[in-house]
């Protein structure tokens, strides 16, 4: 990710200084015209602007705490790194008392968007800080955002952006899982899921919708109530029980289920199971 967040700043015309702890990992940027600095104060004293991608918080808060902090003030820290909440917020905290412009961001998108059109990047933190560098953002793609003025939108929504990826993914291991068990061809299972799509796509903006407007009972617009998904749902763990396939998620959605179930909205908009996924009980 790193390399290519450099590629595509030097392919806006971005004069670009990188650094990495492993030193051969940036032949290919060097290559490309980028400066390489021997340690992370040489790359920091030659940028106005600093962009960070390394493994987690605590990983950027080695880097920049120490001896660096100093050479950081006046200058924009940009944090392309994984992280919580609750730390893009507490390490905002620190550059404000160390007079370091912050921004945090959230990469939506695997290093071969960077730098195209498709290149979602979701960034939290000042607003006037994030326009006066839109030209630069801009460069790493053209779906770069500006979330919020609170510094911990950025990874909220990743987090939740995640939960729908990790959703589909562990979905599709499941929905593999059973067609190996049935003699099913997986290409068949590709072909179909091809198919039925769209229909999952509008099943899923419609319970985020509703549930927004907090419409969680069945009425004249609801696709589909709880009652027919339970009932399609018991021939699944029905299935998965003859074939004896690892029912760890399906345990899961049957927890919740029973929940909503218990508490009479049998019949309601799919949209109600959204009260039983809050804190947990």
């Amino acid at each position: 990710m790193g390399t290519a967040l450099v590629r595509a700043l030097l392919k806006a015309g971005h004069r670009t200084t990188a650094w990495n702890r492993t030193i051969e990992r940036t032949a290919a940027v060097a290559v490309a015209g980028a400066t390489v600095a021997a340690s992370v104060l040489d790359a920091v004293e030659a940028s106005e602007i600093i962009i960070v991608n390394v493994t987690d918080y605590p990983a950027t808060a080695a880097l920049l705490r120490g001896e660096v902090a100093p050479a950081l003030r006046g200058k924009l820290v940009m944090e392309l790194t994984s992280g919580t909440p609750h730390g893009a917020r507490e390490a905002g905290g620190w550059a404000t008392d160390h007079g370091v412009t912050y921004l945090d961001g959230a990469i939506m998108a695997t290093p071969d968007f960077i730098g195209t059109k498709h290149g979602t990047i979701l960034v939290s933190g000042p607003r006037q800080a994030f326009e006066q560098n839109r030209d630069m953002l801009q460069a790493l793609g053209g779906n770069v955002q500006h979330v919020g003025d609170d510094l911990g939108l950025a990874n909220a929504l990743d987090s939740a952006l995640l939960a729908l990826m990790w959703g589909s993914l562990f979905g599709a291991l499941q929905s593999m899982a059973v067609c190996r068990a049935e003699n099913i061809e997986l290409s068949e299972l590709a072909l179909q899921w091809t198919a039925t799509a769209p229909v999952v796509e509008g099943l899923v903006t419609d319970l985020i919708r509703r549930t927004d407007a907090g419409r969680l009972a069945a009425d004249s617009e609801t696709l589909s109530s709880i009652s027919p998904h339970y009932s399609a749902f018991q021939h699944l763990v029905e299935l998965m029980e003859v074939r004896k396939i690892d029912r760890t998620l399906v345990d899961g959605y049957d927890a919740i289920f029973r929940r909503a179930i218990a508490a009479g909205h049998l019949h309601d908009d799919f949209a109600a199971l959204s009260q039983f996924m809050g804190k947990a009980g």
